[in-house]
């Protein structure tokens, strides 16, 4: 029998549905491949006198090699860092000059620069002509590199007394295993501290190919302008080839709790295990069914029974990180040291009721609003969209993903999110580290 609430949300869910075809039909996604062999991605967006760019290649950390690890990152921080005509300085002064913004972002996947610079003609073509030195013409100035490998080696060594990291990262190892999405984004110690030039030359030469870039444009230039741009950023890179596809994901047994001892006052749970790739069919009942177990926040159901109705944790949540092999999904919270078994107990029994049964409809019909009402505020800027074209081209998404999204959200059924989480979210599969605290292995 539906309740007020639970007919109101419907009310609000059909309502947001209805508008949005008018309110908000999604960006129109223009899409070629460049003459040098790179995919590019293009929305037209009037409205300021800016232009976003990114330009992605298939160079993030699941590149490395165990005995290099750090390498691909280390890539990146110093391609930036001098190239072409210009010193570390000099570029910095060329971007600034014009009020050009470069940026970059990193993850297992994905070695990403981003620039934001003016439309007009003399601050655009100054600031493109600094991305393209730093993607084809990087300098790897030795001295540079000994002062990046410090500055790694130090943030390294405080991250170790941090418990998140700690967990994190022996969470990450082991749920990957020997796959090469179980090396640590930042690296280690040791292998950071004998990277060479040659190195990250070698790496550079490698993976930042045309052929293995993804360009993203958005905002105020015609298609035959943003058609030479791409061109531009990628003419001066070797073609290459495309990255080799990334060895599949093995989902096996999981082995004991893993304790860390730490002083932390609290225990830190991590549990986890690889659940959702980028393209998966059950994306997005994976995506609703996580807004109700853990990602909605004080709406979510782990918060609401192990915060609220226990008392075991003032924080507590569920994530999911789709990559192009399956991204983990990661059960965390922290609670008294003294209530570490009660607090993973609670934990086991909470994910066993809901692969049991799933979210309520009142859950669901809450998840879905919030997600559909809430998507267009993710696509209200340039920037943002630059960034979901650039992930939706890196990861072959469809053209018409982003304007399909709130449908195939609103689509999402209670039957579906059991579906997912059952063939998915397996509880033998789940690998479980502590640190701090102390339980049975």
């Amino acid at each position: 029998m539906l309740t007020y609430a639970m007919y109101a949300r419907r009310l609000v869910l059909l309502f947001l549905l209805a508008c949005l075809p008018t309110a908000w039909a999604g960006p129109v996604i223009q899409h070629w491949l460049s003459a040098s062999g790179a995919r590019v991605y293009f929305v037209q967006a009037r409205e300021l006198p800016m232009l976003d760019v990114s330009v992605t290649f298939a160079a993030g950390s699941a590149r490395d090699v165990a005995d290099k690890s750090g390498l691909a990152r280390m890539t990146q921080q110093l391609m930036s860092l001098g190239a072409g005509a210009w010193s570390e300085q000099a570029l910095a002064e060329a971007l600034a000059d014009v009020g050009a913004i470069l940026g970059k972002q990193f993850d297992a996947d994905r070695a990403v620069f981003t620039l934001r610079t003016l439309s007009e003609p003399r601050a655009r073509e100054q600031a493109l002509a600094v991305l393209q030195a730093v993607l084809a013409q990087p300098h790897f100035d030795p001295a540079i590199l000994q002062r990046e490998q410090a500055r790694a080696v130090a943030g390294l060594k405080e991250a170790a007394t941090r418990p998140s990291y700690l967990g994190e990262k022996a969470l990450q190892a082991a749920m990957y295993g020997d796959h090469p999405y179980a090396m640590d984004e930042a690296g280690e110690i040791e292998t950071i501290e004998r990277l060479t030039r040659d190195d990250l030359l070698d790496f550079h030469r490698r993976h930042y190919t045309a052929r293995n870039a993804v360009v993203a444009l958005v905002g105020d230039v015609e298609r035959t302008e943003a058609e030479r741009i791409a061109e531009a950023l990628t003419r001066a890179l070797p073609p290459g080839e495309a990255a080799p596809p990334l060895p599949p994901v093995r989902v096996g047994a999981a082995g004991p709790v893993r304790v860390i001892p730490h002083p932390a006052s609290q225990s830190h749970l991590f549990l986890g295990l690889p659940a959702i790739a980028r393209d998966d069919a059950e994306f997005f009942p994976l995506v609703v069914g996580n807004y109700v177990l853990g990602g909605g926040g004080f709406d979510a159901r782990i918060l609401k029974e192990v915060r609220v109705r226990r008392g075991l944790a003032y924080s507590a949540y569920s994530t999911l990180a789709p990559l192009t092999r399956p991204g983990p999904f990661v059960i965390g919270l922290q609670t008294r040291r003294e209530a570490t078994e009660e607090a993973l107990a609670a934990v086991h029994e909470l994910l066993a009721a809901y692969l049991r049964d799933g979210p309520t409809e009142d859950e669901l019909a809450q998840a879905k609003n919030y997600l559909v009402g809430s998507f267009p505020l993710r696509l209200d800027s340039n920037r943002k969209i630059l960034d979901h074209i650039g992930m939706m081209g890196f990861y072959a998404l469809p053209l018409d993903w982003l304007t399909r999204y709130p449908e195939r959200v609103a689509a999402v059924t209670q039957q579906d999110v059991v579906r997912a989480f059952r063939a998915r979210i397996r509880p033998e599969a789940l690998h479980t580290v502590i640190v701090g605290g102390a339980t049975a292995p």
